[in-house]
């Protein structure tokens, strides 16, 4: 199974039907992605709960009545990586979605990559 797959189905899911939020099981990788989310306008917020098993509850943003996050995909998976320098990154939607990538400075936009000058692995794509 692939978290990260996991993560971004249960928020295009939730955001489907009209949920406020939804919990998920905690990782840094999950943890360090929603924050990108939440910066990027994605997601409203998400937080931390537990002690001995930690959760991520992330609250969903919605423009009007219809979710922020319409449609995710996968672009590296466990089967077959998928890396990219920092010249071949493309503008996902014509630059009205978000390219997330792992780089060596950590998790960041597509965006935020170009300008760091830095290439990395390509997680996923969001609009």
């Amino acid at each position: 199974m692939d978290p990260i797959a996991n993560m971004l189905v249960a928020i295009k899911n939730a955001g489907s039907v009209k949920k406020a939020s939804v919990v998920l099981p905690h990782s840094k990788m999950k943890e360090a992605i929603a924050s990108l989310l939440k910066e990027e306008g994605y997601i409203k917020t998400y937080h931390v709960t537990g002690d001995a098993k930690k959760t991520l509850e992330i609250v969903l943003e919605y423009k009007g009545n219809t979710p922020r996050v319409t449609d995710v995909k996968r672009i590296s998976k466990s089967s077959k990586r998928v890396y990219t320098g920092v010249k071949d990154i493309a503008p996902i939607k014509y630059g009205h979605g978000l390219c997330v990538l792992s780089t060596p400075k950590g998790i960041m936009s597509d965006k935020l990559a170009r300008k760091e000058m830095v290439g990395g692995e390509v997680l996923f794509a969001i609009w």
